[in-house]
């Protein structure tokens, strides 16, 4: 792969897919639904090829328009820009399979307008979050995978979805305007928004340059634990993601690993140890406010009164844990999360689909967690149900019980060893009851009087999508060493800001494919006097 736009490919595809599908989507939607499947595969495929050149540990720079960094825009690509881009993909792509299933006028694609569309655009904003090395255009992605997103969590309408996107609107314009207002900070401070020179200015400021730099980078705390749903600025979640669709809350899953992964790079990069005046901006507070957002998270999932709001209470304790961990701030707390990640993200897209085919068997009764009638495919949702629920509570053989054994493992040589060992099996318990006790509810307790549910069966395309997301978490587990030594190195990779500086400041524009000569007065330039 010596091609040098190969990176550039995650963003150009999914934008290039969404303009093509404005043009069909109306007139001919059977088309829009192949490109889109097309494109999403597409997309899958080249993250795969990203990742095996990552593998290799250098840190790869792409120069938009040419321009040297960090005058121009550019793009980065290492092993943790990698290991989300395919996670995104496997989501994406088991998203809009599942999408597509059923009957025409009951698929999730056609209850609304432009939705391969606006898919395909929230991937490009998640692509390009993942690979920008410019801080004002993680803003633009940001804005990108936000503006998709509103449109995808009103699609097919209804006051239910009206109400939680009024909230998740407000909260998320908020942020923005906080992103803005750092982003100016800092410019007007350094001069730079291009991520590697920030990270060399930001350590060199003099001290009365400090104070500003270290409230701008609060500040960016502040926008990205919003993102990311951490304590107190989670509360739009659960109501968000419990009223989009199932392909579109399965996707959401990934979302809220922008704010993750913004803070993973930040944090190490401009404001982590080597960082000056700015020095470890966030190991104060994210260790605290990870702690209290695991802690309210069991709270909110022993209380949740149906089978989405439950799911959306584990997204919430999903970050919590990965922030703690980041906020732990060693190499090996870092890397359980990174390993953390993966199942998490995948069994959350899981246990949406899964809650959409519960709610269609019970009819009228949908995700509520109270007994109700049942079609004839209780067993096997019960199943899947079972083996989710233990890999979302990090119970063994499951890759979830590796990834929180790998956390409680490192965070004993830190100063929250204790709470942090108290606090994360503390509210794995609290989990398990409260999935042990859905369970029981929806598929073990009698209903009285005895009736049929009005149910809608689980297509083959359907269980193609949920079979392929639960093929990517036994995968995970199958695979947990390779994994483990992937995120390790990731994680060391992070820590190490020499490479990913040098590689993008160091990155020389690509040369023309041909040699442009320029023409004066019909000479060659090489001729003229």
């Amino acid at each position: 792969m010596n091609w040098p736009h190969w990176i550039v490919l995650p963003v150009v595809l999914p934008l290039v897919a969404g303009a093509l599908l404005l043009l069909v989507e109306r007139s001919r939607p059977g088309v829009a639904a192949r490109l889109s499947l097309v494109a999403t595969s597409a997309h899958l495929v080249l993250a795969i090829a990203l990742a095996v050149q990552a593998a290799d540990g250098s840190v790869r720079a792409y120069l938009l328009g040419n321009w040297s960094a960090p005058f121009g825009i550019a793009l980065a690509l290492d092993r943790l820009s990698a290991l989300l881009l395919v996670l995104t993909g496997v989501i994406a792509l088991a998203a809009v399979v599942y999408a597509v299933a059923g009957e025409a006028n009951s698929r999730v694609d056609r209850l609304g307008p432009h939705f391969h569309t606006l898919f395909q655009f929230q991937l490009m904003g998640l692509s390009g979050a993942f690979l920008t090395a410019d801080l004002f255009n993680l803003f633009v992605f940001f804005e990108v995978l936000l503006i998709a997103s509103y449109g995808l969590l009103l699609h097919a309408g209804g006051a239910a979805r009206l109400r939680a996107a009024i909230h998740y609107v407000s909260f998320n314009l908020a942020g923005s305007a906080l992103f803005l207002i750092a982003v100016s900070a800092l410019y007007g401070i350094t001069g730079t928004l291009n991520m590697a020179d920030l990270a060399e200015r930001v350590a060199q400021l003099p001290a009365e340059r400090a104070a500003l730099a270290r409230s701008a980078g609060l500040l960016l705390l502040v926008v990205f634990c919003v993102k990311a749903a951490l304590l107190p600025l989670y509360f739009w979640l659960p109501a968000t993601y419990s009223a989009a669709s199932a392909p579109v809350a399965a996707l959401f899953a990934i979302m809220t690993k922008v704010g993750v992964y913004s803070v993973a790079r930040m944090y190490t990069l401009v404001f982590g140890a080597e960082g000056g005046p700015a020095a470890n901006l966030a190991s104060p507070w994210l260790p605290v406010l990870g702690l209290g957002t695991i802690a309210l998270a069991a709270v909110g999932v022993l209380a949740a009164r149906s089978l989405r709001g439950m799911i959306g209470y584990l997204v919430i304790a999903s970050a919590g844990t990965l922030l703690l961990a980041l906020g732990l701030g060693s190499r090996e707390t870092v890397a359980a999360a990174l390993f953390y990640l993966v199942n998490s993200s995948l069994v959350v897209a899981v246990l949406y689909l899964l809650a959409d085919r519960i709610g269609a068997q019970r009819g009228g009764h949908g995700d509520v967690l109270a007994p109700g009638p049942f079609g004839d495919e209780r067993a096997a949702l019960g199943a899947a149900y079972f083996v989710a629920a233990i890999a979302v509570c990090g119970l063994p053989p499951l890759a979830g019980f590796l990834g929180k054994s790998l956390l409680l493992a490192a965070a004993r040589q830190t100063d929250y060893g204790a709470w942090v060992w108290a606090i994360v099996l503390g509210s794995s318990l609290a989990i398990v009851i409260a999935l042990v006790r859905a369970g029981s509810r929806i598929f073990w307790k009698p209903f009285e009087p005895a009736a049929p549910a009005v149910a809608a069966g689980t297509s083959s395309v359907q269980a193609l999508a949920l079979g392929g997301l639960f093929a990517a978490l036994l995968l995970n587990t199958a695979a947990a060493g390779p994994l483990a030594r992937f995120t390790g190195a990731a994680a060391q990779q992070l820590f190490e800001r020499r490479p990913y500086i040098d590689a993008v400041l160091g990155a020389r524009p690509v040369p023309p494919a041909l040699p442009i000569r320029e023409i004066v007065g019909g000479k060659p330039a090489k001729e003229r006097p």
